[in-house]
């Protein structure tokens, strides 16, 4: 009988990877990727994505594999990760998927959402609005969702408020829609840290981060980079680039954007019944038994 995959999920830098390197170990498992900008090439050290080292310890899959022109949606995704889990269940393996992304992880899980696609011309109207009018439809249409999203994040604010003019419905609402059962063999954990510490780690990630490859993977993303260039960090590095931050100042708004992303990470975490919450990055000893690990390394 195939194994059932396992999910390691939680906000970032609360040591998803390391944990999953440790399961991958204990379980003779691999490790697929479902965090979003951890699939782009060149983009290792801001994403911190597995070392090399790390990555030659186990099998890794769906790391660096896109070029930064590429698109990427959570449909894809899914399209890219299924066929991978298969694989590696028919060899007896256990698939092992491990980020942050929680739209990429719930369409794995779920199934694509059962939202409307794309128009054109309401797209094309949207696409003439700066943000910050973008943000004001959403909040007058949509508060709930205006509270709740990534509000530097230009496609997530001009998709959201594409939905509720296409269905004349908030799409917070339209979320609530999206409430399959979950499936029966679906078992996962996310890492819940306490709030100080970790604001504490994404600091630090964020010096480690700026003082290794980061300036210079965001100083070589090309123009056509429209996904990758949504990653926390490109933004912040390009105004420090242009002379316009300094590195102190860089650094300071990474970690501030990155303790807001955390956020919205645990609140979406928090609401999926089937993953078990556990502090830290350790798994309990209850759980070891679960996963029928005598102990992680």
């Amino acid at each position: 009988m195939a194994a059932s995959p396992l999910y390691i999920c939680g906000p970032t830098a609360s040591g998803k990877s390391s944990l999953a390197l440790n399961l991958a170990e204990a379980l003779d498992g691999e490790i697929i990727n479902a965090d979003a900008y951890q699939l782009y090439q060149g983009l290792e050290t801001l994403a911190a994505s597995p070392t090399l080292e790390e990555q030659e310890a186990v099998p890794h899959h769906l790391y660096s594999v896109l070029d930064l022109a590429e698109t990427l949606d959570a449909n894809r995704y899914r399209k890219m990760a299924l066929p991978i889990i298969e694989e590696i269940q028919s060899r007896g393996k256990t698939p092992i998927i491990v980020g942050g992304s929680g739209l990429y992880l719930k369409f794995l899980t779920h199934g694509p959402s059962p939202v409307p696609p794309g128009d054109p011309t309401i797209r094309a109207e949207l696409d003439l609005l700066s943000l910050e009018e973008l943000l004001a439809r959403l909040e007058t249409l949509d508060p709930a969702e205006a509270a709740t999203i990534n509000r530097q994040n230009r496609r997530y604010v001009t998709r959201s408020l594409e939905l509720c003019l296409l269905t004349g419905q908030p799409v917070s609402e339209l979320r609530k829609d999206w409430q399959q059962p979950d499936p029966p063999d679906l078992r996962g954990v996310y890492l819940d840290w306490p709030r100080d510490e970790l604001a504490d780690r994404i600091a630090q990630r964020t010096a480690i981060m700026l003082a290794g490859d980061a300036l210079d993977e965001v100083a070589a993303l090309p123009p056509d980079a429209t996904t990758a260039a949504k990653a926390i960090g490109v933004a912040e590095i390009q105004a420090h680039l242009a002379g316009k931050k300094t590195l102190e100042e860089t650094s300071e708004r990474i970690t501030i954007a990155t303790r807001q992303y955390a956020k919205r990470q645990r609140t979406w975490f928090r609401k999926e019944a089937w993953l078990t919450p556990i502090e830290r990055n350790e798994l309990p000893e209850e759980l070891l038994l679960e996963f029928e690990i005598g102990e992680t390394k």
